[in-house]
């Protein structure tokens, strides 16, 4: 099967994915602030960023070895693949038990990072922090058995176990906390179904692949293992400067402020969140896909690809950016919540900007991974790291939590500042000039069709009712994406994206473009 074929199966199964898992989530995320309140909420997420931070254990091993099976799975090398996959294997056990240890090691600390846990005895902190504990260190059991179906580029087998373990657990917590009120009994819940999933998946995998179980297993070469090790250690830096950035919003703000606000922080980021995922769905379905381009096609065609990745993501990235920056607040305050769980304007556009240059790194970062160039920038995310915590623990403490978010937009814009420079230099043999011109067009675009719909917005929606939102989200799609088509319509880029699109839907191949 080709790689568009298989990326088009990868990208229909993520959606049907990431609609039923965003339905569910929100709908679990009700019922929780309806029966529980804002400081187990903010527990729950704090713990999941704790836990995020220690898995940085990780450290890049999982994306060094998924690049390493490319070229023996494209030449279905079987011998190889298994060598790789018992390394996999034991480097995942290693990190499960490095995990355990720094995790219990941090135990004697929670009550410092948990302030204001009204309500909550530092009995029950722990144990509700153990439970999570043992959700992430299980994980890395059965972890590595994803890695070669999706160098096969059918990660659509992962895609749709996730969806089902989802819709079980959150029907079961959503009846236990209906039945009981009980937060211990809604993380047993889940702790009990992702326990069952796991050992589903080391079975069908056993079967999926009947000779990785196999005992004669050649030792990899030298040179092979020191190109695994070469490319960990640099990726051992962006997981650390990851990390940094990504995942310590909410200890910052439990610690300066309270927990309740890392929960009303978490309803807005968890709708942006599905909006990356979802649309993550499409980039990251490509990623094996391009390392079988890079492994075959000139860098000529490269480019080309590259190129036509880039607009659709600047495209969909902004488009959701302008729609979130109009109608979150709208959507979180007035129709699903109340005011009580609203943010002000500056955090959330700090939050969108980062957002959109979040989207537009997704382009980079997946064509850097499927390159397997990672040496080259591995100190920048370390850095990003670092200028992320100062920023934000400064700006907080000076302008509230706005200042957090100052934080991770800078340390953002950094890489979107320099792994453009490596990419079109390492990949393409190129100055990466075109990159931030066409950079600066769809911003001065993006930026435009805002000043456009903010009247529009003051005129329709001076009340927040469905009926008025539904009609500023048609208006936004049809003045955002009709101004994009205009603009665009006449580049090689939209050509590429047209007779994509043309060839599979009958409709659009009757539409003259003038």
């Amino acid at each position: 099967m080709g790689r568009v074929r298989q990326a088009e199966k990868n990208i229909f199964f993520g959606y049907i994915s990431n609609i039923i898992i965003m339905i569910m989530g929100v709908v679990q995320r009700t019922v929780f602030i309806m029966v529980l309140d804002k400081t187990l909420l903010g527990v729950n997420s704090l713990y999941t960023d704790i836990l995020s931070v220690l898995s940085l254990a990780e450290l890049g091993i999982g994306s060094a070895l998924n690049y390493s099976l490319y070229k023996p799975v494209a030449e279905n090398d079987q011998e190889k693949i298994k060598s790789y996959m018992q390394l996999y294997k034991r480097a995942y056990l290693a990190i499960a038990g490095v995990i355990t240890v720094v995790g219990i090691v941090l135990i004697p600390f929670l009550p410092y990072l948990v302030k204001d846990s009204q309500g909550i005895t530092g009995g029950e902190l722990i144990l509700y922090y153990l439970i999570f504990l043992f959700n992430t260190v299980s994980t890395y059991f059965v972890a590595y058995k994803y890695s070669l179906s999706n160098a096969q580029q059918r990660s659509y087998i992962q895609t749709n176990i996730a969806t089902v373990t989802k819709m079980i657990t959150v029907f079961a917590q959503i009846v236990i906390l209906l039945v009981t009120k009980n937060f211990l009994l809604f993380l047993l819940t889940q702790s009990a179904v992702e326990l069952v999933q796991k050992v589903f998946v080391s079975i069908y995998f056993n079967r999926l692949y009947p000779y990785l179980r196999e005992r004669n297993v050649r030792k990899l070469e030298q040179e092979e293992t020191g190109v695994v090790v070469t490319k960990t250690k640099a990726l051992m830096f962006h997981k650390i400067g990851d990390v940094a950035r990504m995942s310590t919003d909410s200890i910052i703000i439990t610690y300066f402020m309270d927990v309740g606000w890392v929960g009303i922080v978490g309803n807005y980021t968890m709708v942006l969140t599905y909006a990356l995922n979802f649309m993550g769905v499409i980039f990251n379905s490509v990623i094996a896909g391009f390392g079988n381009l890079v492994a075959t096609e000139s860098e000529e065609k490269q480019y080309a690809m590259f190129k036509v990745y880039r607009f659709a993501a600047c495209w969909l990235y902004g488009f959701a950016a302008v729609g979130f920056w109009l109608l979150l607040t709208p959507l979180v305050t007035g129709i699903w919540l109340n005011e009580s769980w609203g943010l002000g304007q500056t955090v959330l556009t700090l939050m969108l900007v980062d957002f959109y240059f979040k989207g537009d790194r997704i382009v980079l970062v997946n064509f850097k991974i499927a390159a397997g160039v990672f040496e080259q920038d591995k100190y920048l995310s370390l850095f990003q790291g670092v200028v992320n915590l100062v920023l934000s623990i400064i700006g907080i403490q000076c302008i509230g939590l706005a200042g957090v978010y100052v934080g991770t937009v800078v340390s953002g814009v950094l890489a979107n500042l320099i792994q453009p420079v490596i990419v079109y230099r390492a990949c393409f043999s190129r100055k990466a000039w075109p990159y931030f011109k066409d950079s600066a067009r769809f911003i001065g675009v993006i930026a435009g069709i805002v000043l456009i719909l903010v009247p529009v917005k003051a005129f329709i929606m001076v009340q927040v009712n469905i009926v008025t939102f539904i009609a500023m989200i048609i208006l936004i799609s049809i003045v955002y994406n009709l101004t994009f088509f205009l603009l665009f319509k006449k580049t090689r880029e939209f050509e590429y994206l047209w007779n994509l699109a043309a060839a599979r839907v009958p409709f659009l191949r009757k539409i003259r473009r003038r």
